[in-house]
C-alpha cells in the first residue's frame, strides 16, 4: 500500500499527463487563431487597402475584448462547468477566426477583431482556473510551464502552415490564399472543441480513470490548500494597495509588448530583407521559435535550480532588446534570422519566467487578486504594441523605429526586475 505522500505524487501525476497534454494542444490552437493575422498581413493589407495602422488597430483591438471579458468568462465557466464553457470558447473563436476570411473594409475587421478576443478571453485562465481544482500548487508550476510551451510549439508548425495554405491555396474557389489560411486553421479550434465535451471531465468525483483512493489523495490535499486561502481572504483587498503589485504590472507589461510586437511582425521582416514566397517565410520564421523553446526550457530549469530570479529575467530581456535593435537594419536572411531568434528567445522567454517573481511574495486570496490585476494589466500591451508599430511604420515608411521601442520596453523591464529587492523573489 502506498504511503499519503507517495499516493498524492502518483495521482499528481496521473492528473498531469492526462489533461496538460490536450490542453496544450488547445492553447496551441488559439494561439495560432490569435496570431496568424501577422501572416496574413503580408497579402490582406494590399487585397484591403489597409495601411499599417488600420491594421495594428486591428490586431490590437483583440486584447481589449480580452481584456475586458476575461473575468466574466471565468465567472461563467465557474457557473456552467469547464467541459461546456472551454467547448464553448474554442467553437465560438474558430467560427469567428473563419469569419476573417469574409471581412471588406476596415470596420468589419476592428468588429472581428475584438469579438474575437471576447471569444478567447475565458481560455488561458479558465486552464489554470480548471487546474487549480485538479492539481495541489506544488505541482501547479510545471503544469503552468508546459502550457506556456505551447506558444512557440503553436509558431514552429503554425507558420510554415500559414505560408503553404496561403501559396498552395491562392485563387481556389476564387479566394486568396490569406483567405483560406483563415479558414482551414480554424477548422482545428472547432474540432477541438466538440472533443472537449468528452475529454475533459469536470471534476476530480466525475473522473473513471482515477481510483477511488487517488481521487480520496487529491481532494484532502486541494481541501487543505482551499482552507488556508480561505483564511487569507481578508487580504484580497491589499493587493491593489501593494506597490509591488504595480511594479510587477510594469515588467510584465514590457515584456508582453516585446512578445506581441515581435509576433504581429516577424513575417513582414522576414520579407524585407528579401524573402520571397509565403511557404519560404513561414518556414524561416519558425526557426526563431525553435530557438526560443529551447531556450525557455534551459532558463526556466536554470532559475529553479540556483532559486535565483532576477538575472534570469534581465539577461533574456536585454538579450531581447538587443535582437530587436539589430532586426530591422542588419543585411541578409541570416544575420536577420540570428537577430529575431535573440529578439524572440529574449522576449518571449521572459513570459513564463516572469511568474516566479509575484508567486514568490504573493499568497491565498491576494495571490489571486494580485496575478488576475498583473495579468489583465499587462495583456494591454498586446494592444499597445502593434497599434503603436502600425501608427509609426506609417508616419515613418518604415518599421524600424518601431522595434526600437519595443526594444527600449525590454530594458525598461529589465531595470525594473534589477529594482525588485532579491530577497523578495528568490525562493
Amino acid at each position: 500500500m502506498k504511503s499519503p505522500d507517495t499516493l498524492l505524487d502518483a495521482s499528481a501525476r496521473k492528473v498531469l499527463r492526462r489533461l496538460v497534454p490536450f490542453l496544450v494542444l488547445c492553447y496551441a490552437t488559439s494561439y495560432l487563431n490569435r496570431v496568424n493575422i501577422g501572416f496574413a498581413k503580408l497579402e490582406m493589407l494590399d487585397d484591403l487597402s489597409f495601411s499599417e495602422t488600420v491594421f495594428g488597430m486591428g490586431a490590437g483591438l483583440f486584447f481589449v475584448g480580452y481584456f475586458l471579458f476575461e473575468v466574466p468568462s471565468n465567472m461563467l465557466l465557474h457557473r456552467f462547468g469547464a467541459n461546456r464553457w472551454i467547448a464553448r470558447i474554442m467553437i465560438s473563436w474558430g467560427v469567428l477566426s473563419a469569419g476573417f476570411a469574409f471581412v471588406g473594409g476596415a470596420q468589419s475587421f476592428y468588429v472581428l477583431r475584438f469579438l474575437l478576443g471576447i471569444a478567447e478571453a475565458g481560455f488561458y485562465p479558465g486552464v489554470i482556473f480548471y487546474l487549480s481544482y485538479w492539481v495541489p500548487s506544488a505541482y501547479r508550476g510545471r503544469a503552468i510551464a508546459m502550457m506556456m510551451s505551447a506558444i512557440p510549439l503553436s509558431a514552429i508548425v503554425g507558420n510554415p502552415l500559414s505560408g503553404w495554405i496561403m501559396d498552395g491555396m491562392q485563387g481556389v474557389a476564387g479566394l486568396a490564399g490569406w483567405k483560406w489560411m483563415f479558414i482551414l486553421e480554424a477548422i482545428p479550434a472547432v474540432l477541438m472543441g466538440v472533443a472537449v465535451l468528452f475529454y475533459l471531465d469536470n471534476s476530480i468525483a466525475a473522473a473513471k480513470w482515477l481510483s477511488q483512493s487517488e481521487k480520496m489523495a487529491l481532494e484532502a490535499e486541494l481541501v487543505r490548500e482551499r482552507a488556508t486561502q480561505m483564511r487569507g481572504v481578508e487580504e484580497g483587498a491589499s493587493a491593489f494597495k501593494d506597490s509591488r503589485i504595480w511594479l510587477m504590472c510594469l515588467i510584465y507589461f514590457c515584456f508582453v509588448m516585446g512578445q506581441y510586437g515581435l509576433t504581429f511582425w516577424m513575417p513582414t521582416l522576414i520579407r524585407a530583407v528579401g524573402v520571397t514566397g509565403n511557404l519560404k517565410i513561414g518556414a524561416l520564421s519558425a526557426i526563431p521559435y525553435i530557438v526560443t523553446l529551447i531556450a525557455m526550457n534551459v532558463l526556466g530549469r536554470s532559475a529553479d535550480r540556483h532559486r535565483e530570479r532576477r538575472w534570469h529575467l534581465v539577461v533574456p530581456a536585454l538579450v531581447g532588446a538587443v535582437g530587436f535593435g539589430l532586426a530591422p537594419i542588419v543585411p541578409g536572411v541570416g544575420l536577420a534570422i540570428v537577430a529575431l531568434s535573440l529578439a524572440a528567445a529574449g522576449a518571449i522567454s521572459c513570459a513564463p519566467l516572469f511568474w516566479s517573481l509575484p508567486t514568490a511574495f504573493l499568497s491565498g486570496a491576494a495571490a489571486a487578486v494580485g496575478i488576475a490585476v498583473i495579468n489583465s494589466v499587462g495583456n494591454l500591451a498586446g494592444f499597445a504594441a502593434p497599434y503603436m508599430i502600425g501608427v509609426i511604420t506609417d508616419a515613418t515608411g518604415s518599421a524600424e523605429f518601431g522595434m526600437y521601442v519595443i526594444g527600449g520596453g525590454l530594458v525598461l523591464g529589465a531595470l525594473a526586475v534589477w529594482a525588485t529587492p532579491a530577497r523578495m523573489v528568490n525562493r
